[in-house]
């Protein structure tokens, strides 16, 4: 299952060396060169963070292949409940990384060990207690979404997200236990799970779209079957002998204390995802609003979302390596300051910015270049309504599509240095604070292509702001990089 070098990392007796402790893997996030740990974390975070997407962007691609257009946007619909399910995920899942590399880093194993335990149980709770609720209140959760009365889009929302909500444990374990494998130094072992998953479901989904036309059901059921392969390889792994810290149930010991410092932890990426659910909905009801006048067709909000959905794809594809990229660094970054080595802190962002930037800037070129193409991919046989919406729409919210990476990037520092408040504050900034309100306003003056134009002006205080704080922190970092050299020399 393990190429020879991963099996000479991870278990360096098969290779004819002397034995080293388990910890080395982590504590090389220490000594090694900043480039090279960047690209052999990052590469695999990216590969998973795409592969991750895949499992959207391929139902969607199929759904709107072999169902119909407005399939799409019934899938668009239910995004918002999806994001909040993952905004869990994210807040024990990414909050006991970002506590167990930190806690490797200061040399505390044990409580390293206790989070990612903590980890286990609470995805375990949480992922039952979220399938629950909302199979008994579906049709009410369902009426929350945005879609007018007697919405084409309904149908198909429902019918979709009913199978989804049988995954949800799969989400939670998969997902969680993924950042807990990156932290302690094995992110090729979270990109083997994710690639499990993704391959899974390529397979399945046109197989059971196509092949036994099984709709929307069976993308949803194609999913939660890759989400299950997924998590059985990620959990396989946690408690093998390979891991540095091993999974271990019966040690477990609930502490109200170490949930919460989990939360806090976890807290900057939850409300992030928690955000974005709230702009999901807000833009689901804006093209309600504003579709049928925008387009000029009777269905035009149906639509609208739709278009909306294969937008949002384009813009996931691009956006996970930039995520990938964020998710790589942050053990280097976490274990680094854990251990006050500033220097290589500093070295480790820049390079993180630089590479999120190059992505991000490409990603414009191909979407200002091209978007017409890129919309056929997913509704090849589309309306003129849908073809004429979406390559636009496209091009009005990428237009600071560039800068995003150093936003992206830079908020996530403040996570590392102990100040996880102002990156909550940043998120917000761009996903509540700023964007939200624009989208109302601009949808009042300028209907459904104002709100269209929202995310860019939005994204334009995000960076401003983001770039004066961030120039603060890197200047306290150099501050304590030169006082360890000073230090180390005196010594």
């Amino acid at each position: 299952m393990f190429d020879t070098k991963q099996r000479r990392e991870q278990n360096p007796q098969s290779a004819g060396t002397p034995p080293r402790p388990q910890g080395d893997a982590a504590s090389r996030l220490g000594t090694e060169g900043i480039g090279k740990l960047l690209i052999r974390f990052s590469i695999p975070a990216i590969s998973g963070m795409l592969v991750n997407a895949l499992y959207n962007v391929v139902d969607r691609i199929f759904v709107g292949r072999g169902v119909h257009e407005l399939a799409l946007g019934g899938l668009s619909l239910v995004m918002p409940l999806m994001t909040v399910g993952m905004a869990f995920a994210m807040l024990f899942g990414v909050g006991a990384a970002n506590m167990i590399s930190i806690r490797l880093g200061q040399g505390r194993r044990e409580e390293a060990q206790n989070a990612l335990n903590h980890c286990f149980f609470i995805a375990l709770f949480l992922g039952a207690a979220l399938m629950v609720v909302q199979l008994v209140f579906l049709d009410f959760f369902i009426s929350l979404l945005g879609a007018q009365e007697g919405s084409g889009l309904i149908g198909y929302a429902k019918n979709y997200y009913r199978i989804i909500l049988y995954g949800s444990v799969f989400v939670q374990l998969g997902f969680g236990f993924s950042h807990c494998t990156r932290a302690q130094g094995f992110p090729t072992i979270t990109m083997v799970g994710q690639f499990i998953g993704a391959g899974t479901n390529l397979i399945l989904d046109p197989i059971f779209i196509f092949g036994f036309r099984w709709g929307v059901e069976g993308a949803a059921l194609a999913t939660i079957i890759s989400q299950l392969a997924s998590a059985a390889w990620i959990m396989y792994f946690a408690t093998s002998p390979r891991a540095v810290i091993r999974l271990q149930p019966r040690r477990f010991r609930p502490s109200l204390k170490v949930a919460g410092q989990i939360m806090a932890f976890g807290s900057a990426q939850f409300l992030l995802q928690f955000i974005m659910s709230a702009v999901q909905l807000i833009n689901n009801k804006s093209m309600g609003w504003y579709g049928a006048a925008g387009l000029g067709i009777p269905n035009g909000g149906d639509v609208a979302m739709s278009g909306l959905n294969i937008a949002g794809s384009i813009m996931m594809l691009i956006m996970m390596p930039v995520f990938g990229i964020n998710q790589g660094a942050q053990p280097i970054l976490g274990y680094n300051y854990g251990a006050k080595k500033f220097g290589r802190v500093m070295r480790a962002y820049f390079g993180a910015v630089t590479a999120a930037t190059a992505i991000c800037a490409a990603g414009f070129i191909v979407i200002q270049s091209m978007p017409n193409f890129l919309v056929s991919i997913f509704a090849p046989q589309g309306s003129a309504a849908l073809l004429s919406f979406a390559p636009r729409a496209m091009r009005i919210q990428t237009l600071l599509l560039p800068l995003t990476g150093f936003q992206v990037i830079s908020s996530n520092m403040f996570i590392v240095t102990g100040r996880p408040k102002i990156s909550i504050f940043l998120t917000m900034l761009r996903q509540f604070l700023a964007l939200i309100p624009c989208m109302l306003i601009f949808g009042r003056l300028f209907g459904l292509y104002g709100v269209v134009a929202a995310a860019p002006v939005a994204d334009g205080f995000a960076v401003l702001l983001t770039g004066g704080m961030i120039l603060f922190e890197l200047k306290k970092l150099r501050a304590n990089s030169k006082e360890g050299v000073v230090l180390q020399q005196a010594g």
